[in-house]
């Protein structure tokens, strides 16, 4: 035999190996239909006997594929920042001596190993709001989350929750009293890439207003002043009734130009706007993207990331 054919015969090509195992699927199904075949011949009780173990069959023996996308697709375990912030503000509205309240009962419930605070009637108020703001996992199912606590004359107070999870992260536990920390420094501001001042007499300061007026206000057509292509959906209802930009500064030297320059520059730009209601006036500020076209300016891109297709980001 030439060498050739006895490597494929006793090498194990794929092909071979892939032929061997379709014929060997084609005798199942041969075997399957005649087993139908016999059992309809026989009567419905064979048949559904012949089914029954054909369904059997297929489950009992589940391909190396189907069960790798079992296990790739297993739910991972949750952070439980939202059930320590639950924990802490009924912890925080509860006392020893009002144990059977609601808020005393949740707390005792979330972490039953934990003591109620001791309270003074009316030495110290509760707080106008709790909120998680920062969870570590240190280990297999243990979780060290903090949160913070406000209250109505701006105080705020940092607490630290020990917390465990099982192994689907379906199920939580405060493991220990709340701890009191510092809260977290200021960071660092780095200085911002907006540093060419835009002239406010400029076509692209006006186009910037015209669009955030309509965006803002519902004065007009929001689609008007978007790059072709680009979807902006827009605020309904409208929340303010006037706006007026304050300042706007780009990250392109071109932007300091009161022309509209080439078809296709893009440019990226910060505005500084005043909106008004009738509660007041506030201060906002909006990333955009702008690129000219036809002589004028259009909204590639309000890069809050609500423009859709067509633009930059």
């Amino acid at each position: 035999m030439p060498s050739g054919k006895q490597a494929l015969r006793h090498g194990g090509s794929p092909s071979r190996g892939a032929g061997v195992e379709l014929e060997k699927m084609r005798r199942r199904v041969r075997v399957s239909r005649l087993v139908l075949f016999t059992a309809i011949t026989a009567g419905p009780v064979a048949l559904g006997i012949a089914v029954m173990s054909r369904h059997a069959t297929a489950v009992a023996a589940p391909s190396d594929e189907t069960a790798s996308v079992s296990v790739r697709t297993a739910a991972p375990g949750a952070d439980p920042a939202g059930y320590a912030q639950m924990f802490v503000e009924a912890w925080l509205r509860s006392s020893t001596d009002k144990a059977s309240t609601a808020q005393a009962r949740l707390a005792q419930s979330l972490a039953p190993g934990v003591d109620l605070p001791d309270r003074i009637a009316g030495a110290q108020a509760e707080p106008t709001s709790v909120t998680a703001v920062h969870s570590v996992q240190h280990s297999a199912g243990a979780w060290v989350v903090t949160v913070v606590a406000q209250y109505a004359d701006g105080r705020l107070r940092y607490f630290v929750v020990p917390v465990t999870a099982d192994a689907s992260g379906a199920s939580f536990a405060v493991t220990g009293a709340p701890g009191v920390v510092a809260g977290p420094a200021r960071a660092a501001v780095s200085r911002s890439p907006y540093r060419v001042s835009v002239p406010s007499e400029g076509d692209l300061a006006s186009a910037i207003g015209e669009f955030l007026g309509a965006y803002l206000t519902g004065a007009g057509d929001v689609d008007r002043y978007l790059t072709p292509g680009v979807r902006l959906s827009p605020i309904s209802p409208a929340p303010y009734t006037a706006v007026t930009v304050q300042d706007v500064s780009g990250t392109e030297e071109v932007t300091a130009d009161e022309e509209v320059p080439a078809d296709g520059t893009k440019v990226r730009v910060l505005a500084q706007v005043e909106a008004r209601d009738d509660a007041g006036r506030w201060p906002l500020a909006y990333e955009l993207t702008l690129q000219a076209r036809s002589g004028r300016w259009d909204v590639a891109a309000l890069d809050s990331g609500t423009a859709q297709g067509g633009g930059a980001r």
